[in-house]
């Protein structure tokens, strides 16, 4: 079981990252953009999901179905988020050994180069 503290934990070990808002909820970036964030009140609502702490982490948009077919438990999408390259994680379901992969996938896809190079 994970919570926004463990997201916070395991994305402060990357280079950069401070915890802000973004989207105006709770998140994660890198050099003020934006790489993980909670879903906001509106955004249960409108999804119908109540049970637990929502994160959107970016993806691949052509590994997006792999992803979600490979964890149907934890990661998940919706319709606002169709053919676009953001999945959807149940942090409560979530292993933080999964839930650290799938953060520094979205770091790289939102952190400049210089930065990512220094992970690899």
């Amino acid at each position: 079981m994970a919570t926004f503290d463990d997201v916070c934990e395991l994305g402060s070990a990357l280079p950069e990252v401070t915890v802000g808002t973004f989207y105006g909820t709770p998140g994660l970036q890198v050099r003020k953009k934006g790489f993980c964030r909670l879903w906001g009140e509106r955004e249960h609502k409108r999804d119908g999901v109540h049970d637990t702490e929502v994160l959107v982490v970016f993806c691949e948009l052509e590994a997006k179905p792999l992803l979600l077919d490979a964890h149907p438990d934890v990661l998940f999408s919706t319709p606002h988020y169709e053919n676009y390259g953001a999945m959807l994680v149940r942090l409560a379901d979530a292993d933080l050994d999964d839930l650290d992969e799938w953060l520094e996938d979205s770091y790289r896809l939102k952190a400049p180069a210089t930065l990512v190079r220094q992970l690899d």
